[in-house]
């Protein structure tokens, strides 16, 4: 019997920290412009913030064909510690990735809404990004999100407005608000992902402190980081806690640094398994 239950424990493990479903790394040209095939829309939107006291800015990418007889998922697509809500559009060409999955019929359409996650007034990634206030401001993100952003984007766009229709993933800083405030509002979220998540990543037993009842909760828990990243430590004590909680979730080291080659690919396979299963 002993024996038997060495056996089964690293199978148990290996079952809950890897997914047969990941699509697999992309091929050349999966971040580029194509021509030939239909292409998603870009909206600017400013929204009032009373957890800030202020008007804040996002951006919104509509799938192809969008419109407004339809219904759609919500992803909420988060920036890190120095960019704001264009670092993606700058760096990562999320538009481009999607709009040659969605020619390629491998993602479900989806809202993605580009938010600058430092809440506070002077929301520019200028100065000392490092600055207490500025750190601060990451964390205070939730309440907006939560309290003034989700409902813009819900009373605005024809959205699906249910958990199993809502998700948050992010790079960096913004993997670690993605975690936070995904596994910490899983009334609000199913499908959360955390890309080279920072520092600013909760502790695990803060960030899940009952796994028993999310396991029933989350459609998707991905968590992925470079294989060269100085902060793959911290995926991966993340990966350790959910695998011996026996939380299923996928998880990937990739080929990598802290950059933008690596967090286009986790887009790119992320996304393809956004709001296309149900628990």
């Amino acid at each position: 019997m002993k024996r038997f239950i060495c056996l089964l424990v690293p199978l148990l493990t290996q079952l809950f920290s890897v997914s047969a479903q990941q699509p697999g790394p992309p091929s050349e040209g999966f971040d580029v412009m194509r021509s030939g095939i239909a292409h998603g829309r870009l909206d600017t939107i400013t929204y009032a913030s009373k957890t800030v006291g202020t008007n804040r800015k996002a951006v919104v990418y509509l799938p192809p064909g969008f419109t407004d007889k339809n219904k759609y998922p919500v992803l909420y697509l988060l920036h890190g510690i120095g960019g704001d809500e264009l670092e993606w559009l700058r760096n990562g060409n999320p538009q481009h990735i999607l709009d040659n999955l969605y020619a390629a019929k491998k993602i479900v359409p989806m809202i993605v809404v580009l938010p600058n996650g430092r809440a506070m007034p002077d929301d520019r990634a200028a100065g000392n990004i490092m600055a207490a206030d500025k750190v601060a401001a990451f964390s205070n993100f939730e309440g907006d999100l939560l309290n003034d952003l989700i409902p813009y984007i819900e009373q605005r766009y024809p959205v699906l407005a249910d958990r199993k229709s809502r998700g948050i993933a992010g790079l960096s800083m913004g993997g670690g608000q993605a975690l936070n405030f995904g596994l910490g509002n899983l009334d609000k979220f199913a499908w959360i992902g955390g890309f080279s998540s920072a520092p600013n990543t909760k502790q695990p037993k803060e960030l899940l402190a009952d796994p028993a009842s999310a396991r029933s909760k989350i459609s998707l828990l991905w968590i992925s980081c470079g294989d060269q990243d100085r902060l793959l430590p911290i995926t991966e004590r993340t990966r350790d806690y959910l695998s011996a909680n026996q939380v299923p979730h996928t998880f990937l080291k990739e080929p990598g640094q802290h950059d933008f080659k690596v967090w286009k690919n986790d887009l790119y396979q992320f996304s393809q398994l956004l709001f296309k299963s149900e628990k």
